[in-house]
This record gives C-alpha cells, sequence and structure tokens, in this order.
C-alpha cells in the first residue's frame, strides 16, 4: 500500500492508491439546493456573478481579478454569519457552501479560521434546523479545503463535541442531525490523527444507525421515514471511516456488525438498503484483506437476501429506484460470492480516476456528496484528493494545452447526432414488433 507523506498512522492509510485500502434520503438534492440558495433573498452579496464563467467576447476575465471579487464577496459572507437575523446568516452559510464547493480557497481560509470556527459554533449551537445543517455542511467543506494539517485538526476538534451534540439529540431537526453525521464522518476521516478521537467517532455514528435494529434478528425495526436520511448518512459516514480503521479494531467491527447489518437490507428506504449493502460489501473486503479465506457463517442467508434485491420487481418500488438498487445489489452479490469488485472510471479534465474497490468507492462517493458539481475541480486541484486517490501533484496545462483538448461545438454535435441514432437503432431491434391480429 502506498503511504501518503504524512507519518502518522491514519495518513497512511488515507493513501487508497491499491484495492486493500479503503447520502442519504434527503441529501441527494443538495446540488438542486444549492442552486436554489441564490434566489434566497439576504443582506449577504451573492457570489452567483463570480462562480460562473465570465466570458466577454470568447475571452476568459482575468484569473487573479476573478480571484480578487469573490474573495471579497466571502469576506461580506463571513461577517454576515454573526448577523442577529437569521435569515441573514442562512444566506451567508448558503453563499460559503456554494464558494467551498466550486473554488480552492485554502489561504483565505486560514486567515479567517478562528472566526469561522466562532461563528459556526454559535451557529451549530445557538441555530435550529436549516441553520445548524448548513453550517455542518460549511464544516466538512473547510476540512476539504484545509486539509489534514494542524489548522484543520483544530477547527474539527473545537467543532467535533458540538456536531456529536447535535447528531445524539432526538429533539433536533433530522435535517440538521444528518448532515452533522456527515459532517462527523469526512472531517474525522480528513483531519484526525489520533486512533482514540477514529474510534469515538466510529461509536457515535455506530449508536444512530444500530437504534434502527429489529429485536427479531432478521429484519430491521420499523423506523419513522423522517429518520431515514439521517441513518443513511450515520451509516455511510461510519463506513467511510472503517477504511481508515486500523486492523485491530476491524476485527471486533466485523464480530459485532456483520452478523447484523443485513437486517437493514429489510428497510422501507431504498437507499438505506443500498447504503447497507455497500457497508456490507465493504466489511467483506476488509475482511478479505485480514484474512484471505475468510468465511462467513450465514453465508446462504446473506446472498438469498442480496439476490432478491438484485432481482427486484416489486412494482410498488419507483422505477428509478428498482433500476438503481438490482444494478447496486448485482454488484455487491458478485463481490460477496467472491468475484471482483467492478470497476468505475471517472474522467476530469485529462485525467482519468479508476475506482476499483469499495473502499475507494465509498470515498469518492462521500467526497461527491459534499463537493457536487465541484467534484472535478477538486479532484484536478485539491492536493488532499490527489493524495488520496494517487493522482500525483497537480498537472499544470497552459491555454494552448487546454484548448487542443476541447472538442468543438460542431464535433460535439456530430458525436451526439451519431450517438443518438446508433441508440434508436438499438432499441429498435430490441422493441417488441408484434403483428396485429385479427
Amino acid at each position: 500500500m502506498p503511504s501518503a507523506p504524512k507519518g502518522n498512522a491514519l495518513s497512511k492509510r488515507r493513501g487508497v492508491g491499491t484495492r486493500s485500502s479503503a447520502q442519504a434520503d434527503s441529501g441527494s438534492g443538495e446540488d438542486e439546493a444549492a442552486s436554489e440558495a441564490w434566489s434566497n433573498t439576504s443582506e449577504c452579496p451573492s457570489l452567483l456573478s463570480t462562480t460562473a464563467e465570465d466570458c466577454l467576447d470568447g475571452e476568459t476575465v482575468d484569473g487573479q481579478s476573478q480571484q480578487g471579487d469573490l474573495e471579497e464577496k466571502l469576506k461580506d459572507s463571513v461577517d454576515c454569519l454573526t448577523d442577529k437575523s437569521a435569515k441573514t446568516r442562512q444566506g451567508a452559510l448558503e453563499s460559503l457552501c456554494l464558494a467551498l464547493a466550486s473554488h480552492l480557497l485554502p489561504d483565505f481560509l486560514l486567515e479567517r479560521s478562528l472566526t469561522l470556527s466562532g461563528a459556526l459554533e454559535k451557529c451549530l449551537k445557538k441555530g435550529k434546523g436549516e441553520e445548524q445543517a448548513l453550517a455542518a455542511s460549511v464544516l466538512g467543506l473547510l476540512c476539504v479545503q484545509l486539509g489534514p494539517g494542524p489548522k484543520g485538526e483544530e477547527l474539527f476538534h473545537s467543532l467535533q463535541p458540538l456536531l456529536i451534540s447535535v447528531l445524539s439529540d432526538s429533539m433536533a431537526s433530522p435535517a440538521a442531525r444528518l448532515h452533522c453525521a456527515s459532517a462527523l464522518g469526512l472531517g474525522c476521516y480528513v483531519a484526525v490523527t489520533d486512533v482514540q478521537d477514529l474510534v469515538s467517532c466510529l461509536a457515535c455514528l455506530e449508536s444512530i444507525f444500530t437504534w434502527s435494529y429489529g429485536t427479531s434478528g432478521s429484519t430491521a425495526a420499523l423506523v419513522p421515514a423522517s429518520l431515514h436520511g439521517l441513518l443513511c448518512a450515520a451509516l455511510q459516514a461510519w463506513a467511510l471511516l472503517l477504511t481508515i480503521c486500523p486492523s485491530t479494531h476491524i476485527n471486533h467491527i466485523l464480530d459485532r456488525q456483520l452478523p447484523r447489518l443485513p437486517q437493514l437490507l429489510s428497510s422501507e428506504s431504498v437507499n438505506l438498503r443500498i447504503a447497507a449493502g455497500e457497508a456490507i460489501a465493504l466489511l467483506f473486503e476488509l475482511a478479505r484483506d485480514l484474512e484471505e479465506d475468510f468465511v462467513y457463517e450465514d453465508m446462504g442467508a446473506l446472498c438469498g437476501s442480496l439476490r432478491t434485491l438484485a432481482t427486484d420487481i416489486n412494482k410498488y418500488h419507483a422505477k428509478i429506484d428498482r433500476r438503481r438498487q438490482r444494478s447496486i445489489f448485482r454488484a455487491v452479490l458478485h463481490f460477496v460470492e467472491g468475484g471482483e469488485c467492478e470497476e468505475e472510471t471517472i474522467r476530469f479534465g485529462l485525467e482519468v480516476l479508476c475506482i476499483d474497490s469499495w473502499a475507494r468507492h465509498r470515498i469518492c462517493t462521500a467526497f461527491k456528496d459534499v463537493l457536487g458539481s465541484g467534484m472535478h475541480y477538486h479532484l484536478q486541484n485539491n492536493g488532499l484528493l490527489r493524495d488520496i486517490f494517487g493522482l500525483g501533484p497537480v498537472l499544470v496545462l497552459d491555454a494552448a494545452a487546454l484548448k487542443a483538448c476541447k472538442i468543438s461545438r460542431f464535433e460535439k454535435h456530430l458525436y451526439n447526432a451519431a450517438a443518438f441514432k446508433a441508440r434508436t437503432k438499438a432499441r429498435s431491434r430490441a422493441r417488441d414488433k408484434r403483428a396485429d391480429v385479427l
């Protein structure tokens, strides 16, 4: 396994260049929610004019000038975080979420880390529902921006108790608890260097989703639909931390969770079922890394449940949900039965990222959930993500190279037309052409 530059054990485990190293129901619409945030009236200035591609007569506005304008408006947003109006604070948090997801601003944030920490602490402690959810999202993005250095670790440790407090509060908003679970998992993954801190975060997240375990031993307990997203987020954050968990703790987790986790495969929520299936595949991957001839005692029942979900044709499930569930559980079943993890490639710029393990899949999905459409930008420019996925130093390309790698609008039109024609022919052959019966 390739070692990351850091000296501590967790930093070494974060390098997932090899196969052996490894949101929720309401989380799927975060990109749309972020884009709609600009329509929300607020006293804070909008960053929309600086996040879009500002082109005039085919020429891009000077990068340094655009960066300066962005930072000026971000300063106003940071100032608005302490405003008396909850609406203004929420508008500032929304602006910060969108800006941090689509830009890389570590120097700007380092200068204001104490200010941001204090403001987020007040939002989490005194805010309600949406404000707490937005503050947790901003914290996750700050950890991605600052990376595993001292400042990032200090920021996370200062707000970790508040995240756990909101997450564990049954009276708090489910949306706020959901985002706190995701921020706790991502922040711990990026910033924590002490194994004991990692274990405590794992235990906290585990206590959330294990609450839904049934007493019969085979099926999940009935859980209100409003909490499905929270359980899913906690399970996914827990699975993310498993990818950097020391092997000595993995054995205990396997003994404790692998026999009970299949209960969640009977959940009413398709997202929770999928999260449970992916977590089971990850546990099998980690178990086989520790012991090549690992054998699960109740393999027959588990494979039966996975096979049922991989061939689900129940009409009361949405068509798109059935298709997504079948696709994922076919891959999970194939891997659990002893097959290889299906490979996926992500193209960004001139580079390609290969997802060839369940650990890499969970890590990639966790960052994609928080960064949204800014994922490709951060893969190209963020040293943290490039280190995690073994992409090497940031590529520096001149304008001529960038222009050469772009296809013209006319070429794109021809390609789309050819693809449409081929797709139409293929569908026509597969279509049922029954003759009229007289």
